[in-house]
């Protein structure tokens, strides 16, 4: 008997392999921060010197970015005779 003789019935493993279709691999939950729970992300895409700019006075008084952004927007609400939302 040779013994190469069962090897003809035999896929090779490349094509076995492309054969399968490849399951993708499962998306880990992550769960979120309670910082973010019941908020919403608000983004813009704005000038580098003013990103600069905004740091910068947040920095200078003590604030997070975010805080000082809420404040800015509360601003821009009352100005144009909206409610002001804060936090």
């Amino acid at each position: 008997m040779n013994r190469f003789a069962n090897l003809a019935d035999r896929k090779p493993k490349d094509e076995a392999q492309a054969a399968a279709p490849a399951s993708p691999p499962p998306i880990a939950q992550v769960p979120t921060p309670p910082s973010r729970v019941g908020r919403k992300a608000i983004s813009g895409y704005f000038a580098p010197e003013l990103s600069l700019a905004l740091h910068t006075c947040a920095r200078r008084h003590g604030l997070s970015l975010q805080d000082l952004m809420a404040e800015a927007f509360d601003d821009v609400l009352r100005k144009y005779g909206e409610s002001p939302i804060g936090r």
